[in-house]
């Protein structure tokens, strides 16, 4: 890396935060101290916008915050400053897919949250993480337009993989699907990806992508580092992420967000 980096892109889940979802108090300093050398600091996630805003405070967040793995960019107030929904035409096709792989699918359009059984420990941890729970339907037909991300969730990562292959066999480049976690598939436009977070931070604050520094743990990270000129992988990535990146901090679970700040951002 040869250009000084001027602003800091974090995922969230598995990077930003520990297993509890509470930022640290050494995490907290990280991002002040960036603020204060000078440098950007923006989140992006596969969460729903709404599923961020217990962030807002304790980062003392002034910049966009991209939700939906940037299908749905708000800023701090939650006011909508971009959206990118899936094809109306294809939505109940891809609910098809994943039933037939006995995938389970939820909906997110607006800022709402759709699912058939709420009851299920999926929904239950996903509500605890983003403090908010969903409305319950017993289809999607209701709610199958302007629909801003589809999750395929399953224990069963073949099941998964089946799923997003047969996905990119019937739809190509009209479609997003990348893994946020080992049990949930993420379905978006194919502009809703973090790479196109990082382009749209740097067309806003007049940053170069070279001179951004990423950091994340998952699939859809890669998309993030691969556009940005420092990218830095989570010890608790898998190999395959951590061999996109440029550099590889500790895990989550051993303040790795920080250690990546003092190690990698702050000390060039």
């Amino acid at each position: 890396m040869s250009a000084k980096i001027r602003l800091l892109l974090s995922d969230i889940d598995g990077t930003l935060v520990p297993p509890d979802k509470v930022p640290t108090e050494r995490t907290i300093r990280a991002v002040n101290e960036v603020r204060d050398a000078g440098i950007i600091f923006a989140i992006t996630s596969s969460r729903p916008p709404r599923g961020l805003r217990m962030l807002i405070r304790p980062l003392d967040l002034s910049t966009p915050i991209a939700g939906f793995n940037g299908g749905m960019i708000i800023d701090p107030d939650e006011h909508v400053l971009e959206e990118r929904t899936i094809h109306d035409d294809i939505v109940a096709t891809t609910i098809g897919f994943l039933d037939e792989h006995e995938v389970t699918p939820w909906i997110y359009r607006g800022q709402e949250w759709y699912v058939r059984d709420p009851k299920d420990p999926y929904v239950q941890h996903e509500a605890e993480v983003c403090e908010f729970e969903p409305l319950s339907v017993a289809n999607f037909e209701s709610v199958s337009d302007g629909v801003a991300k589809i999750v395929g969730v399953s224990s069963d990562r073949d099941a998964l993989k089946r799923a997003q292959l047969d996905m990119y066999t019937r739809f190509g480049g009209s479609v997003s699907a990348t893994n946020s976690q080992s049990y949930y598939l993420d379905i978006t436009n194919p502009l809703a990806n973090k790479g196109m977070v990082v382009d749209y931070l740097s067309s806003k604050f007049g940053v170069p992508v070279g001179e951004i520094a990423t950091i994340g743990d998952a699939q859809n990270d890669v998309a993030m580092f691969e556009r940005s000129g420092l990218s830095i992988a989570m010890g608790n990535a898998e190999d395959d992420v951590k061999g996109s990146a440029n550099e590889v901090t500790t895990s989550n679970e051993d303040e790795g967000f920080a250690r990546a700040v003092e190690q990698f951002i702050l000390s060039q």
